[in-house]
């Protein structure tokens, strides 16, 4: 089944999101909502799509996408769901609104149309009772996380009707088309995430008022030691909302078993409960369980979970430095760490294991949907492996506590293991299984487990990915670019040329590249060591060239942050194949310096390739001057082809798991009678276009807009991009603009003002205004 066009029904935050993501994938969607205006009747859906547009972060991906949603009403449009392959509720969770509209819906969809249900909390049998049973063939459950666009988890829910192919259908689409990673859940109450996450959050927050840990240390304990977001528990409730707690509460209590062990944790915190009746419902409120005090100069104040009063936040408890990495050391660590730890740990992922088998048959799903769905690093069963799955049972039976089938099963064997190469889970039947990705998904942690790198450094890896493929890995803090990278590289062209066919540049960090180690900088200007910038600025000139200019084809796959060097290595790539969210920029002017490794004249490469822009030597040089100058950085792939960063032909991979098998596929395409590219040659503007920019600088700095030490770099930016000494009617060779950028960028360097920007850069994660 084909899936062209949407319609999306209730125009509230997950309907409008959703409606977006739609808009995203390049697919047309109907989004249709009551009438409240009888004089404006499609002003429901209409006001929600322009509170879309404002929306940060962003749900569309660019402009164009903003275009495809189509608003309309129940009353007068409902009949229009006839052009459209999949039907998507997201109204109210009131059963009887959703039965009234499912009726509707019967008489004027197309049979075979898939209609979903994005509900969390109503079971699928009852939402289908009275219905055909054609509607129940075509009827399933879409369970999407918000912000629709961010969070890749979407819970599948199919019944004992539905029809397989139209879940699949819908399924692939899901996951091709709208980028998320789909997994499949029995129809239980609050399915995976929110079934295991609610219970977590819940068994946290008891702890704390129990133990009498303060939010504070309750974060930092439950946060990064154990593989949870930074915002740790109670920084998390405040994020999505502390009143949508005794909503998820009184909707699981009233549907699960009495025996279910959630029902024995499940109470309201009177202190809760008031601060929701105030206003302290969390971001979107008046605070949380921290807020931040204006009056007191933007004082970050937290609660106090005893007495309800506010206070400055304290630095939180100190937690050993073994525990930080090791979960035994955690949960075992002396006083309020471990107890703490433990019980929030324990508790969660006993009940994270007594799911299987009732929510879901395999651990697979319930760690994915843990990892996809609340941001954990690990999921439930990857825990457990990392406690030890027989320490962990046996401090179960210690205290007491149930020890759930499948780790009595496991007796002690890990969940996860490589096996000749291969990786694989432990299944409910007491056999390994081998985790089979679906078609299209070529992971780089798959081929890892089963090979060696070819060439590895300090920062760098390069591996074998496959029919003649190589992908070259970052390894450093951040994906961190310095001469361990540089040189890999400089050792792989050779290698690659003799030996592959092409080149793919891929990690599967949290980012692409935050661009070049700036610590590194930092220290080598403290001790003055100017040759050895000079030598890396050099030395990442000659390598990015090596790769532009090598006898195959080199494709790049950024994806989350791609800055300055970074960006720099995919502006000298033959194509990029870039995942949807990539945000991809040259910041260096915020740090006071310009791009060193050929961002200048890639950019104006860019600039003067598209066939909308004026032509002559100065409008490819105002274009990169305002992106670079401003450290613009792109919101999105679709965004970064806006601003030039990328090629109209450039590719878009919407789903993360599938961005290494497209960037491969893209390069073997290029194969077959692959040449470099031809050395561009620049004809720029001079004095006169230097001149040109520095009164639009000026005018900036005459508003407030720039700093007078952004108005010294911007000086040095212009001179690269206008040539230096070169007059209008002379040409710049591609190596004369770099070597103009290797000096440029060595005189602010020396510069204390630029020195002070990456001091407070690397102190404080943002910039300096000087």
């Amino acid at each position: 089944m084909a899936i062209n066009k949407v319609c999306v029904i209730g125009a509230g935050t997950m309907g409008a999101g959703i409606a977006a993501q739609v808009a995203n994938a390049g697919v047309p969607v109907l989004l249709l909502d009551i009438v409240r205006d009888a004089d404006d009747r499609n002003s429901v859906a209409a006001g929600a799509v322009e509170r879309l547009k404002k929306a940060e972060p962003a749900a569309f991906m660019s402009k164009a996408a903003a275009k495809l949603v189509e608003v309309g009403n129940i009353d007068d449009d409902l009949g229009r769901v006839a052009e459209c392959d999949w039907v998507i509720e997201a109204i109210v969770e009131k059963i009887e609104l959703k039965h009234a509209l499912y009726e509707k819906l019967e008489g004027v969809r197309r049979t075979g149309t898939a209609v979903s249900s994005n509900t969390s909390t109503i079971p699928l049998d009852r939402l289908i009772e009275g219905r055909s049973e054609a509607f129940a063939r075509d009827f399933l459950i879409t369970h999407f996380f918000n912000p629709p666009r961010y969070m890749r988890l979407l819970e599948v829910v199919s019944g004992p009707k539905s029809d397989p192919e139209l879940v699949a259908s819908v399924s692939d689409f899901a996951d091709r088309a709208m980028g998320k990673t789909v997994v499949r859940a029995k129809d239980t109450p609050g399915f995976l995430a929110n079934r295991v996450g609610t219970y977590w959050l819940q068994a946290a927050i008891n702890a704390a008022f129990e133990q009498g840990v303060s939010v504070e240390d309750a974060d930092a304990i439950g946060g990064k030691p154990m593989g949870v977001p930074k915002t740790g528990i109670f920084g998390l409730v405040d994020l999505v909302g502390i009143d949508l707690m005794p909503y998820l509460k009184a909707s699981l209590t009233s549907t699960l078993p009495a025996n279910d062990p959630y029902q024995g944790i499940a109470h309201d915190h009177p202190l809760i409960l008031k601060m929701i009746a105030d206003g302290y419902t969390g971001r979107k409120g008046k605070g949380g369980f921290y807020r931040i005090n204006r009056e007191a100069g933007k004082v970050k104040e937290a609660i106090n979970l005893s007495t309800g009063e506010y206070a400055k936040a304290k630095k939180p408890v100190s937690i050993p430095s073994a525990a930080q990495k090791d979960l035994r050391a955690l949960i075992s660590a002396p006083g309020v760490v471990g107890a703490y730890a433990w019980a929030v740990l324990g508790p969660t992922l006993a009940y994270a294991a007594g799911l299987i088998g009732e929510a879901s048959d395999d651990i697979l799903s319930i760690d994915t949907a843990m990892k996809l769905g609340y941001n954990w690093k690990y999921g439930p069963f990857e825990l457990i492996d990392r406690i030890g799955g027989a320490d962990f049972v046996a401090r179960l039976q210690a205290e007491g506590r149930e020890v759930p089938a499948i780790l009595t099963m496991a007796d002690g064997r890990p969940f996860y293991r490589v096996e000749n190469g291969q990786r694989q889970y432990l299944g409910a039947d007491g056999a390994y299984h081998a985790i089979v990705r679906p078609d299209g998904v070529l992971l780089l942690e798959d081929i890892k487990a089963a090979s060696k790198p070819i060439l590895k450094s300090g920062s760098a890896a390069l591996w074998d990915i496959g029919d003649g493929v190589v992908a070259l890995e970052f390894t450093g803090k951040m994906n961190a670019l310095d001469g361990e990278v540089m040189k890999l590289i400089e050792k792989a062209i050779p290698l690659v040329t003799e030996q592959y066919k092409a080149l793919v540049v891929y990690n599967e960090g949290s980012n692409f590249s935050a661009g070049a180690n700036l610590g590194l900088a930092i220290f080598a200007i403290n001790i003055a060591a100017w040759g050895e910038v000079e030598k890396l600025v050099a030395g990442g000139q000659k390598a990015y060239k090596a790769l532009k200019y090598a006898p195959f084809p080199v494709v790049a796959a950024p994806f989350g942050m791609a800055l300055g060097g970074g960006c720099e290595i995919c502006l000298n790539s033959d194509a990029v194949q870039a995942h949807a969210e990539t945000y991809i920029g040259l910041v260096e002017c915020g740090v006071g310096l310009i791009p060193g490794w050929g961002g200048c004249g890639e950019l104006m490469v860019r600039a003067a390739e598209n066939p909308k822009a004026p032509k002559g030597p100065m409008p490819p040089v105002g274009k990169a001057f305002e992106t670079i100058s401003t450290a613009t950085v792109a919101k999105s792939a679709a965004n970064a082809k806006e601003i030039g960063y990328l090629r109209p032909g450039d590719g878009i991979t919407m789903n993360r798991d599938r961005l290494l098998a497209d960037a491969k596929a893209r390069a073997l395409s290029m194969v077959e009678g692959y040449a470099p590219p031809a050395p561009p040659v620049f004809r720029l503007p001079g004095a006169g276009g230097k001149t040109a920019l520095e009164l639009a600088v000026k005018g900036f700095r005459a508003r407030g807009l720039a700093t007078p030490y952004d108005e010294v770099v911007a000086d040095k930016l212009a001179t690269v991009l206008t040539g230096g000494d070169a007059d209008v009617v002379d040409t710049v060779t591609e190596e004369q603009l770099l070597a103009l950028e290797l000096r440029e960028f060595m005189t602010l360097v020396r510069d204390s003002r630029t020195q002070a920007r990456v001091e407070h850069m690397l102190t404080t994660g943002k910039p300096l205004r000087n």
